[in-house]
């Protein structure tokens, strides 16, 4: 199993997309895998013949872990065996007879295959069914009733246990704290609109975000670091994650060199990340090496928020939706203008309050002189 995402520590093989005996080139789409992030298709790193499928569809592998073998060229499979550890060896089966032995309840250890190799094939499997003594124990039963009602028990797909799992050491391990600010939007609101808000190309507000934080982050590289076993590592590449939300999960994909980008380019490659997020498209290449990240809930209303640092990152930003309030003139009149909370969020081994109070005067300058932003 590869690392497919920076923080991932083990996977779901979703979809086998060669069978044992096909061949395959360099470059050709081998499996469909869901990692702590998205699921991704990972391409064969050299040609081969694909010979076992060691870990079936649906099941889970860690990284380093063999998933499949490949043929020496005489085709023969191995012969199933006791592994050095005393543990059995998987049993050898296609990926129908495994979907079939999940579906009917039938356990592959012992069964006898009819197969090229002595693969056990789904007649093998639908045969075993048929017989008594073959079919796994019953699944753990649902919990009773309670004063609170009936119970649904809700298993965590892999993605879902893998935020768990990082929330968790995030909380735990980061001694960390905030700095907010306002930050008056009113000209990237004008810009927007002048643009034509909606018209295909245009940058949204989160653009301007990244493309403000990507600059803030060059000048301030404090904070585009990790700290990582006792010592502070800074990066000259600036590589911003933007926070997606599907239905299931929050994703990461990454804008890689995003102080070097235009406008232009940022926007561009945040909304095909946003798209391929929510397709659950994304590329290998899209999930890794994020320095910082920026995590947007403007467009569901919320005013303000603090969001959880990604480790081992030092800082993320979450940016609030942007409201109309009113703001006392230098003349000490009053006028209305769009303000727009972000708040950010410091590992404080890495940075200190100061340096927050720094990055977000800093982040606000470009935001709210965003010209520059543009060229």
């Amino acid at each position: 199993m590869p690392k497919l995402s920076d923080s991932m520590a083990d996977a779901v093989i979703v979809r086998w997309l060669k069978s044992p005996g096909d061949a395959f080139a360099r470059g050709e789409a081998l499996i469909e895998v869901e990692t702590d992030k998205a699921t991704v298709v990972y391409e064969a790193e050299a040609d081969g013949t694909l010979d076992a499928i060691l870990v079936p569809e649906g099941a889970t592998a860690s990284i380093g872990e063999p998933i499949a073998t490949l043929s020496n060229g005489d085709g023969a499979a191995p012969t199933p065996a006791a592994r050095d550890d005393g543990a059995l060896e998987r049993p050898n089966a296609t990926p129908v007879a495994r979907r079939t032995a999940v579906e009917l309840g039938v356990s592959l250890h012992g069964l006898v295959g009819t197969g090229t190799g002595g693969r056990i094939t789904r007649e093998d499997v639908e045969k075993a069914a048929a017989e008594p003594g073959t079919t796994a124990p019953a699944p753990a039963p649902t919990p009773a009733a309670s004063g609170k009602g009936d119970v649904e028990v809700v298993e965590l797909t892999a993605t879902q246990a893998t935020i768990a799992r990082r929330m968790v050491e995030s909380a735990t391990t980061i001694p960390s704290f905030t700095v907010s600010a306002d930050v008056d939007m009113s000209l990237i609101t004008a810009l927007r609109r002048s643009a034509r808000e909606g018209r295909d190309g245009a940058p949204s507000v989160n653009d301007f975000v990244v493309k403000a934080a990507a600059t803030t982050l060059k000048e301030l590289p404090r904070f585009n670091a990790s700290y990582v076993e006792d010592r502070v590592e800074r990066y000259s590449r600036v590589n911003v994650g933007i926070a997606v939300a599907t239905d299931d999960a929050l994703l990461v994909p990454v804008v890689h060199d995003a102080d070097a980008k235009t406008l232009g380019e940022v926007s561009a490659d945040t909304r095909r990340l946003a798209e391929a997020a929510r397709s659950r498209t994304l590329s290998p290449d899209d999930l890794h090496d994020a320095t910082f990240t920026v995590s947007n809930l403007g467009m569901f209303g919320v005013r303000s928020f603090e969001a959880i640092i990604d480790p081992p990152q030092a800082a993320i930003l979450a940016v609030g939706g942007t409201r109309r309030a009113p703001v006392e003139d230098d003349q000490g009149g009053v006028d209305f203008r769009d303000l727009m909370t972000v708040t950010l969020s410091c590992d404080h081994r890495v940075v200190y309050g100061a340096d927050g109070a720094r990055f977000l005067s800093r982040l606000r300058e470009l935001l709210e002189a965003p010209l520059a932003l543009t060229l």
